[in-house]
């Protein structure tokens, strides 16, 4: 089971609870679960067993500006995957005399993992995928 802790910033500091079975949830139930909790957080409304059993998280320092960071591997978890700021940056597209400038909108992923869980390459496999499907989102159905 992915069970997927999401970094919510609030009142009270950084809390990351829990969404128990997020890899049995299509794409609209996870925002869904997504909402609910942050909101939850917000709200100062959740309970212990809303932080326990995470396996996976995702934190977003980007909503502050910030472009990345080192995310720190949350308690019992295996890996949490941080985004930074999305903006536009130029970019080198085409190859050879095709090369050209062109902007681009453009983020930066940071993923921490357990290498007592984790092999290195699967870490770097599952970025590669990540950051494939952010360029272009309809190659998510294949995953």
């Amino acid at each position: 089971d992915v069970n997927l802790g999401i970094a919510a910033a609030t009142p009270r500091g950084l809390l990351v609870p829990v969404i128990k079975g997020a890899d049995k949830m299509n794409l609209i139930e996870l925002c869904e679960a997504i909402n609910l909790v942050t909101a939850t957080a917000r709200d100062g409304k959740l309970q212990p067993a809303d932080y326990a059993g995470g396996t996976f998280s995702l934190t977003n320092v980007g909503v502050f500006g910030v472009d990345t960071g080192t995310p720190i591997i949350n308690c019992d978890e295996s890996a949490i995957l941080a985004m930074g700021a999305i903006k536009r940056r130029p970019w080198v597209v085409g190859q050879g005399d095709d090369e050209r400038i062109e902007p681009r909108w453009v983020t930066t992923l940071a993923l921490s993992f357990d290498h007592q869980i984790i092999d290195g390459e699967q870490g770097s496999k599952f970025l590669a995928d990540v950051s494939t499907i952010l360029e272009s989102p309809e190659l998510a159905l294949l995953f």
